[in-house]
């Protein structure tokens, strides 16, 4: 039986987040302090690090929610790895950094190391799932090297879109497909 989370403990947690999303708004993310967040929570530091071990912590845990809900629900309707899952994918990584960047122009480029980890990890773990479902016949390691190849060339290819856009990113995308010929066959093997 799931152990149920007190609601207490969790609109405390928010709070916290949501006081921490509000001050990268207006502030350099190394210039916040823990006092800042507390002051902003209305929560002691003790609460805090109940919590939290620091703000690091804290902007790791924001961020992979934010990943989650954001980027991974639109994807997570994809069953198998194919264009559409792929376009869908580029197109989300961007709309996220985009999102992100304008709403904490400040805190941005602080972010922006533990955003590429987050969404490596979870696009791997999503790619590896559906890979193994897809392919069920190929081997753990093939396809183990195959989510994490087609997560970070994927997350590397929308970076590159994002410093140069030098077309629309649905254009880029459709270059990506072109160049990495996703076309699969039943058994799993590229053709």
């Amino acid at each position: 039986m799931e152990k149920q989370i007190d609601p207490r403990i969790l609109r405390t947690r928010k709070l916290i987040m949501d006081a921490f999303i509000e001050l990268t708004k207006k502030t350099d993310f190394n210039d916040i302090t823990i006092g800042d967040i507390t002051s902003a929570a209305t929560v002691n530091r003790a609460t805090f690090y109940n919590h939290f071990m620091d703000k690091y912590d804290l902007l790791e845990k924001v961020l992979s929610e934010s990943v989650m809900r954001e980027v991974l629900q639109e994807v997570s309707m994809h069953e198998v790895i194919n264009e559409e899952t792929i376009k869908s994918i580029f197109i989300s990584i961007i709309k996220f950094h985009t999102s992100v960047g304008n709403q904490c122009q400040r805190s941005y480029e602080a972010f922006t190391p533990q955003i590429e980890t987050i969404f490596k990890k979870e696009l791997q773990a999503f790619f590896s799932e559906c890979a193994q479902r897809q392919w069920s016949n190929q081997n753990r390691l093939e396809i183990e090297t195959f989510a994490v190849m087609l997560s970070w060339s994927l997350y590397g290819a929308a970076m590159y879109w994002m410093q140069n856009r030098t077309t629309k990113p649905e254009d880029y995308v459709k270059q990506i497909l072109h160049i990495i010929k996703l076309e699969y066959t039943d058994e799993g093997n590229a053709n």
